[in-house]
């Protein structure tokens, strides 16, 4: 090897993955993440143990095999066997519009893009193994966009208020962070813009966060502790606590089985549903300062117990139960952009059950993160060139 390639190697080594490299982690780790935890979403670490003969260590089938169809309460979505759910679905449902726009994006993006694509292309719908519009799969929560955009004519920027708050917003941005990589604040802000047309308080907290997360994490150098340093520098209210309480309580553990039982005990009291998922509470999902979303808490704690290790760290959300999807997308995500990519074997199931190209989504934001990038140095220059500007003229007065 000659000096330059070596120093060129050297380079490469200590700067990690590159950017495509992350940006393909994140979201086919979302993907895949998404589809481990489908099957026993809803249930309790206990409940799995005794459904599975232990804990989930991969892809697993419906959680009542055959009867998937009829059985309730999840009929007649066929969620296992490597199926992704309405959280891969509506995260390329935003690289979509990512790709129409080429450019950062705001809440009137949701209701120019995001809305018609949900209401007018059908699309093949892994869980229903059907072609159909997503707005038939979406849950309640983003129903609530096309009642209030399309229907309702609501001001985008305002049309979440109202909503059920809940994870449904922040389950999806992990593009936006990768959009913004190695710029955390950008992220939190560009995040915050387009969850105001889905979510309002706690929910939109953590849309913003974990955008945040997700750009720290494509920081050359990033660690699990360099991104939860960043989470807490910019969330606020009980979302900040709750990440505080759950990261200190996952630093005693190595492991995600010991560490369970602890991270339910210390997201309790910021989590609104209540101790039966299929069941919430009076309060639940209701605005409040005090409280947070359960899942982006439990991810990064997840994270940071699994020192980063995609495997691990999925394996962790998944088994948690609840509503272990969206923890191990959210989880899943943030392992991809650090640089630890899903196993192929895991990719390869999930891409061939879902019938989806898991790598053209990546593919498409790149680019279009390229493009982007690009610009807002194009814009930056210009606005170094004209204060620089302005400073010349204060000191010739």
């Amino acid at each position: 090897m000659t000096p330059k390639a070596q120093e060129t190697s050297g380079s490469r080594e200590s700067s990690g993955p590159r950017l495509d490299e992350r940006i393909t982690g994140a979201l086919v780790g979302a993907a895949v993440g998404d589809a481990l935890g489908g099957p026993v979403e809803g249930y309790s670490p206990d409940q799995i143990v005794e459904r599975h003969g232990g804990r989930v260590h991969g892809i697993v089938g419906p959680w009542n095999g055959e009867a998937w169809r009829t059985a309730r309460p999840i009929a007649p979505y066929h969620k296992g066997d490597g199926h992704v759910t309405d959280d891969t679905l509506m995260t390329h449902a935003l690289v979509r519009v990512y790709g129409s726009v080429r450019d950062h994006l705001d809440a009137y993006a949701i209701a120019d893009h995001l809305v018609p694509d949900l209401m007018t292309n059908p699309r093949w719908i892994p869980e229903l193994e059907a072609e159909a519009l997503p707005l038939h799969r979406v849950f309640l929560a983003e129903k609530w966009l096309v009642a209030r955009l399309h229907y309702g004519h609501v001001d985008p920027r305002e049309a979440g208020v109202g909503n059920i708050v809940n994870c449904g917003a922040a389950m999806y941005m992990a593009p936006v962070g990768l959009v913004n990589a190695a710029d955390p604040r950008a992220a939190y802000a560009e995040a915050l813009d387009i969850a105001g047309a889905h979510q309002s308080s706690y929910g939109r907290e953590a849309a913003g966060v974990l955008a945040a997360a997700v750009a720290a994490a494509c920081t050359p150098g990033a660690t699990p502790d360099s991104v939860i340093s960043t989470c807490l520098s910019l969330a606020k209210d009980g979302t900040r606590a709750a990440i505080e309480k759950t990261c200190e309580v996952a630093g005693a553990h190595t492991d995600f089985e010991s560490a369970l039982a602890p991270l339910r005990e210390a997201v309790t009291p910021y989590d609104t549903v209540g101790p039966d998922y299929r069941r919430p509470s009076l309060g639940a999902r209701r605005p409040s300062r005090l409280h947070a979303i359960e899942e982006l808490p439990v991810a990064l704690a997840m994270l940071l117990i699994a020192d980063g290790d995609y495997r691990r760290t999925v394996l962790g959300a998944v088994n948690y139960g609840r509503d272990c999807d969206s923890i191990a997308t959210m989880a899943g995500a943030l392992a991809g952009a650090l640089g630890s990519p899903p196993p192929e074997d895991w990719s390869k199931t999930v891409a061939e059950a879902s019938r989806l190209d898991l790598w053209e989504p990546p593919r498409t934001l790149t680019e279009v993160t390229r493009e982007i990038h690009a610009r807002d140095v194009r814009r930056r220059r210009a606005h170094e060139a004209a204060f620089t500007e302005l400073e010349g003229r204060a000191c010739s007065d």
